[in-house]
């Protein structure tokens, strides 16, 4: 490695990682900081690449593999820092930089991939493999690699390759474009809503729609298409022009016209995505994307979705009819539309489970749903966590916690960030500054995770929903999945495992916040610390699934369009009047909308993440509905023995084995989808 990898000598010194409990100095950092970070980041790793593939030695696995692991720690470093803020705190200039480097760095990322003498080191390495003598994680990684470079055009010649670097180029813009022009459109939007059309409202969210006020600047009381708002918004309010007024704004983020409008960046990309997999020898986008996971081909996730399909449009049509006739009862003459239907639910749990989600609410408070998820994972994991007082990161509102294994050893720090605001992206994710490895005497892993709660006014408590309380929950097992890991070399770390085996973790990590343990512990009400009454548990547990067919319907909607745009190989003229017929051949309800619409689908259409790979969530439930009940079966959600099968299975094994073979070591066979059928209420 050359001495310009020293991350104290790039452009600005915060990538010494030397600030505030060894964060980036987050305070010292300028927009205008960023574009010479990169710029010299990037010349650092090809020199280093470039040593590599010229390189007169005999390929051997450390002097290729092993270096190439080695290589570009300024530039994962420089984009760690960067993408944070770009998601959790950005502003119109580093927009600007985001859009000016993501075409940068895809065109770097083809240089190395497209390194005619570099691949010639991999593959020579790969047919030899079984006469080099390697472990089984370095085994791992060199097919890994190997099968990287491959998928990324290793094997294209001459004009071929070219294409390629300019395909990527111009995705990497169009995602970012995407992406931006979601977060304006949230940005926009602000329905201001007069004292009288308060009532009815919990206090919690007249409270977060008064602070959503003050921060735009604003007086009185507002909606806004935070989640944390429109949605009980849309839950509570009985105002039905409101309502109609909240969802329509909700639905058609990206698709307003001007220029935040994603519909034409929607038409480049899916072409762009068809010629890349045609380049790349596969007959279709989705093809190429599932060929690289557990499910490998677009069969066999059309299979998993149309047999839930099915069953859950049943339920919903079951569940349409009884909200009919609560609007009936109400006077109500109107068809069921899309805004009505969270309403009427709400109106129905009251009426058949005796449900307020004001009084559940006040038993989850934010700071008691944290010290639940830490709980949990000492409980199965041994871990501790210790609150690191005046320490924050990129905002304020950031907390910072170290982490500690059962025999007090530092594993690495965990950074929360968990209010909604105006220079955040929608949605909740975990994310890495650093990533854990044991090369060159190793790394310990800072990870984070980003909410969009809404922020109470001050002096009072945040207080979540039981879908919040369950978000939490999902993005601190993802935390677990980056910090629990532990494995040698850093492309094998944590969260780098097939998209369809990556949201076991967080989903499963959800199933303890509704244990009796966990509820009896930390669901305490807000004023009087007394627990949850065991009748409201009873009731709440009972009404789990009363919504599980529409649940199903808008998720599985997103996820059969999303499949079916990619799964062609040519790309649709027109994707909105393609998305349309898809749901008019799925029968979809005309009470119910797609999750994730097409202009706003941000896991799809951001990036390449979940393109074609939507369906994974709902992959990796059979996975995890299946491997609670291995604790179920125990009698224990917090079996030892279980415990630790989990721990070094599947949240600290990282990529160093096939998934499937990860699974099965854990749990001891692959489920079916039946264990998912009865976690979703849909089977007995």
């Amino acid at each position: 490695m050359t001495t310009d990898a020293n991350p104290g000598a790039l452009p600005f010194a915060a990538f010494a990682f030397d600030g505030p409990a060894g964060l980036p100095a987050f305070s010292t950092l300028e927009a205008k900081d960023f574009p010479p970070a990169f710029e010299a980041a990037m010349e650092d790793h090809l020199r280093e690449i470039a040593a590599i593939s010229a390189s007169a030695e005999e390929p051997s696995f450390q002097n290729t593999i092993g270096a190439l692991e080695r290589a570009g720690e300024a530039l994962t470093r420089v984009a760690g820092v960067f993408y944070a803020l770009a998601g959790a705190q950005t502003d119109e200039a580093l927009q600007a930089v985001e859009r000016e480097v993501s075409p940068k760095l895809s065109r770097h990322g083809s240089k190395i991939s497209l390194d005619a003498g570099l691949f010639a080191r991999i593959d020579a390495l790969f047919h030899k493999r079984g006469a080099l003598g390697l472990g089984a994680e370095e085994m791992r990684l060199l097919e890994r690699t190997h099968a990287g470079f491959v998928r990324r055009g290793a094997r294209l010649e001459g004009a071929d390759r070219e294409r390629l670097t300019e395909i990527n180029a111009r995705l990497s813009e169009l995602g970012t474009a995407f992406s931006q022009n979601v977060l304006a459109d949230e940005k926009s939007f602000v329905l201001p809503v007069a004292p009288e059309d308060l009532e009815g409202l919990p206090a919690f969210l007249v409270s977060s729609m008064a602070s959503a006020a003050q921060e735009r600047g604003l007086k009185g009381h507002v909606v806004t298409l935070s989640r944390s708002i429109v949605v009980p918004f849309l839950t509570y309010s009985p105002r039905r022009h409101l309502r109609e007024a909240a969802f329509r704004a909700w639905t058609m983020r990206g698709e307003n016209g001007g220029a935040s409008d994603n519909r034409a960046i929607i038409a480049e990309t899916l072409a762009l995505r068809a010629e890349k997999a045609k380049l790349l020898g596969f007959a279709s986008f989705a093809a190429y994307k599932l060929d690289d996971t557990m499910a490998k081909t677009p069969e066999a996730v059309r299979g998993l979705l149309t047999q839930v399909w099915e069953k859950a449009r049943e339920r919903a049509g079951a569940d349409a009819l009884a909200l009919s006739a609560i609007a009936a009862q109400e006077g109500g003459n109107e068809a069921i539309a899309p805004h009505d239907w969270r309403y009427l639910t709400e109106k129905r749990r009251r009426a058949e489970f005796d449900i307020d989600e004001g009084e559940v609410k006040a038993y989850f408070s934010l700071e008691r749903m944290i010290a639940a998820a830490f709980d949990v994972a000492s409980r199965l994991f041994g871990l501790r966590f210790e609150a690191l007082d005046g320490v924050s990161a990129w905002h304020p509102d950031t907390r910072v916690w170290r982490v500690l294994d059962a025999d007090g050893s530092e594993r690495g720090l965990f950074i929360g960030d968990y209010f909604a605001r105006s220079s955040k992206r929608s949605g909740a994710w975990m994310s890495a500054l650093r990533s854990q490895h044991k090369l060159d005497g190793g790394e310990r892993p800072i990870i984070y995770n980003v909410c969009n709660f809404a922020k109470p006014a001050k002096g009072e408590p945040a207080l979540l929903s039981l879908d919040d309380a369950r978000t939490l929950f999902h993005e601190f097992g993802h935390a677990l999945h980056g910090l629990m890991s532990d494995v040698t070399w850093p492309s094998l770390s944590g969260t780098a495992v097939s998209r369809d085996f990556v949201e076991l973790p967080s989903q499963l990590f959800e199933h303890w916040l509704e244990t009796p343990q966990i509820l009896s512990t930390h669901a305490r009400h807000v004023e009087t610390g007394e627990p949850m009454p065991e009748a409201l548990a009873q009731r709440l547990e009972a009404a789990r699934r009363l919504d599980a067919g529409f649940d199903t319907v808008e998720f599985t909607a997103s996820a059969l369009v999303d499949l079916a745009l990619h799964e062609t190989g040519e790309a649709p003229a027109d994707p909105m009047a393609r998305e349309a017929e898809i749901l008019a051949g799925l029968d979809m309800p005309a009470e119910i909308v797609m999750r994730h619409r097409s202009p706003h689908f941000a896991h799809v259409f951001s990036g390449d993440g979940y393109s074609a790979g939507y369906y994974s969530y709902m992959w990796s439930e059979v996975l995890d509905a299946d491997a609670f009940e291995a604790f179920t079966e125990q009698g224990d959600p917090f079996h030892p023995d279980t415990a630790e099968r989990l721990a070094r299975h599947i949240y600290s094994a990282g990529n160093s084995r096939d998934p499937a073979e990860l699974y099965k070591a854990f749990r001891g066979r692959i489920p079916s989808p039946e264990a998912l059928m009865r976690k979703r209420g849909l089977a007995a």
